[in-house]
């Protein structure tokens, strides 16, 4: 699934426009600047999940993030989305402001997710991992590619967020690009820079540094019922 549209720069000819050579044809290559989150369900193709389960699970993972991008106020209806089976890419225009993905966007998933989870049975609920970077992206007919892209799935991919949200309690684990949390999230306050740790990513051609956090369901709060004591 392709929804949301395409930077100006897909519809008009500017300056990010960029023919290239492809054999004995010339492509029109796009190129816009852009916010790039990835999504993955962890465990989607476990053998306790029938088809049926897998498509509520889907469901649930767009409802939930819809609404923590509304929540976040990241344009959701504007933001470009590919679907990914299990998970799903999102970019988003570069006039939307960063510190939204870092400050409001966690906790906002975290209790979209606890939403789903219940109301679902456990074959039914999400936990998800997140990948946050920026950087170029290029449009043509077939989609988007680019190394950014490529750099968010292989962070996103890698054993070391793999093994760290399922060692833990938590329904969301963010891992975020070096390059997004020394810009973004280590400038704000409101993004909790130090519930985030340094981690090295080793996937295929990458080598990197990232940084990752987990988010826990928010602790249910019991309402205090005051003891009526009436002397006899």
């Amino acid at each position: 699934m392709t929804s949301g549209p395409l930077p100006e720069s897909v519809h008009l000819r500017g300056n990010s426009d960029l023919l290239v050579e492809a054999g004995d044809e010339r492509l029109l290559l796009n190129t816009a600047h852009c916010t790039i989150v990835a999504a993955d369900i962890a465990g989607f193709g476990q053998h306790h999940r029938n088809n049926t389960n897998q498509v509520r699970i889907r469901h649930g993972m767009y409802k939930a993030m819809h609404s923590a991008f509304d929540t976040a106020g990241i344009p959701w209806s504007s933001s470009r989305r590919e679907d990914r089976g299990d998970g799903v890419l999102v970019l988003a225009s570069a006039d939307v402001r960063k510190r939204l993905f870092a400050d409001f966007l966690p906790n906002a998933l975290v209790e979209a997710l606890t939403a789903h989870n219940r109301l679902h049975p456990p074959q039914e609920r999400i936990r998800l991992r997140l990948a946050l970077h920026a950087g170029e992206v290029n449009y043509d007919q077939h989609g988007v590619t680019g190394s950014a892209i490529n750099h968010t799935f292989r962070i996103l991919d890698s054993d070391v967020v793999r093994s760290t949200l399922a060692n833990s309690s938590a329904v969301l684990a963010i891992i975020s690009s070096a390059w997004f949390f020394d810009e973004v999230v280590w400038h704000s306050e409101l993004s909790l820079a130090k519930a985030y740790r340094q981690v090295d990513v080793s996937n295929k051609e990458t080598k990197a540094q990232a940084w990752v956090r987990l988010l826990r369901p928010p602790v249910a709060r019991r309402v205090h019922t005051p003891r009526n004591d009436r002397s006899a």
